[in-house]
């Protein structure tokens, strides 16, 4: 009868196999990165240069050539790729002129949620008193608040616009931001450094923008990078539901929601503006995980 026999480990394997595994992790990660990267910068590239790149108006119709599958040549005589929608219009162009649109309204509302987030969470972060109370009520009621809801509500009052868009799709992630930054920097301003400026006569905006801003700055990149994978599949969703922009002007959710009806005859309707958005959305959200793992010096297991 085989008896167990208890095999004494040194402490340090533990510590010393896990900084092996997070070594070889990040070289492999930086391969999957440039190649989302790559991604990213290639669909740029193909929303500026959609006029020359797409093949057909996207607006353009032809009932002769509606629900034509992918294909070199259609019944109208033109090339297909990624086939007709219900209306004739070419589905590859469409997706095209559709990139514009998502990332457009993402980068936008990036930029305002990320203004405004940023200048709550150092406020807030700097203040400790009444302000950053009010700041963190407000943070936590539009958390308790489904903010899908609230967009509807606000479309519907205002309108659906390009202008509207980015203003509901901005607002809905200045709480990261806020809340991110000030718990960081209520960290950073206690340390000797800024207590030593102050001390010295520094002003207050420039302890802020001096010191404070640059030690959180990564902090801000990840959560950009971040919030604009949710971004896009927000205004998709909206576009979806019949609030984002509206027709003709195409929009990977909007054509998602024209081709619900043809799922079973014209798939590629939904199908390819669907991939390309779980694809951007995937690759976006990976490469802020990647960023966040390089820029906190507590994850990169240093």
């Amino acid at each position: 009868m085989a008896s167990s026999i208890p095999v004494s480990v040194p402490a340090d394997v533990g510590p010393a196999v896990g900084a092996v595994r997070v070594k070889a992790r990040r070289r492999r990660t930086p391969v999957l990165v440039l190649l989302g990267a790559g991604f990213v910068a290639l669909l740029l590239v193909v929303a500026a240069a959609a006029p020359w790149l797409a093949p057909e108006d996207p607006i353009r119709q032809s009932l002769r050539g509606r629900l034509s599958p992918p294909s070199w040549s259609g019944v109208d005589g033109h090339a297909h790729l990624l086939g007709t929608d219900h209306l004739g219009r070419d589905v590859l162009s469409r997706v095209i002129y559709g990139s514009r649109v998502s990332l457009v309204i993402g980068f936008a509302a990036v930029l305002l949620g990320g203004i405004i987030g940023s200048a709550a969470g150092l406020a807030a972060g700097f203040s400790r008193g009444r302000l950053d109370a009010v700041i963190m009520t407000l943070a936590d009621a539009q958390l308790a608040f489904p903010f899908i809801l609230l967009a509807i509500g606000i479309i519907a009052v205002l309108g659906p616009s390009f202008p509207t868009l980015v203003v509901v799709i901005g607002l809905s992630g200045w709480v990261s931001y806020a809340r991110i930054l000030r718990s960081q920097v209520l960290v950073v301003r206690s340390r000797e450094f800024v207590e030593s400026i102050h001390a010295l006569g520094g002003s207050l905006w420039r302890i802020v923008l001096r010191h404070v801003l640059p030690n959180v700055l990564s902090s801000i990149v990840v959560i950009a990078t971040l919030e604009l994978a949710r971004a896009i599949v927000l205004e998709a969703t909206l576009s979806f539901l019949g609030l984002g922009i509206q027709p003709p002007t195409p929009s990977w959710g909007g054509m998602v929601q024209e081709g619900r009806e043809y799922l079973d005859s014209a798939w590629w309707i939904s199908t390819f503006p669907g991939l390309v958005l779980m694809i951007t959305s995937i690759v976006v959200s990976r490469s802020g995980d990647w960023l966040r793992d390089v820029l906190d010096p507590t994850l990169r297991g240093e």
